[in-house]
């Protein structure tokens, strides 16, 4: 499966690599190789970078921290001090490299490079005005969590190509059965 970026926040974007968070759960970065896939994916870096076992199981722990703060973000509810520390210590290194280069943008670092980037991302957002616009994608069974920065903040899906046209396809088909 392909890796997507519709929430509007590189570290929703991270968050975002598991699908289906209620149900079937789709984890978009079951190997570090995946993880440094991601990477690139996201326009962190241009190349993969290294990345072991314990890297993945600190990633996935970062991307665990993000969602569980912007959820809480979303709801209003206070953010847990184990999850700002993960995000904190994540965000603390420094980011990814982009420098200008001959041929355009050069993108570089390690792995902590990058995780620092969507931390910092993600750090920056939940700690500022911007944070109530926070929204989970309507669309069962996607859990997606995204930016609603639409001109009334009516947005529903996080991604009209996807979610929102399956939702849409199939109320269409309730009306017409």
């Amino acid at each position: 499966m392909d890796f997507t970026f519709v929430s509007g926040n590189l570290g929703l974007d991270l968050a975002g690599t598991v699908g289906d968070r209620r149900g079937a759960r789709v984890d978009l970065l079951p190997t570090p190789a995946e993880l440094a896939r991601w990477t690139v994916a996201a326009g962190l870096l241009d190349v993969p970078p290294a990345a072991g076992d314990d890297d993945l199981a600190g990633a996935v722990a970062l991307r665990e921290a993000i969602y569980r703060l912007a959820s809480a973000a979303r709801t209003g509810t206070a953010f847990e001090a184990a999850d700002r520390r993960t995000l904190n210590l994540a965000a603390a290194p420094a980011p990814a490299s982009v420098l200008l280069g001959e041929h355009g943008v050069e993108r570089g670092g390690d792995l902590a490079a990058a995780l620092s980037s969507a931390a910092r991302s993600a750090a920056e957002l939940l700690g500022g005005p911007r944070a109530a616009l926070v929204r989970e994608c309507e669309a069962a069974p996607c859990t997606r969590l995204y930016l609603d920065t639409s001109h009334r903040r009516t947005r529903r899906w996080c991604d009209m190509r996807r979610c929102g046209n399956r939702a849409k396809a199939a109320a269409f088909r309730a009306r017409h059965t």
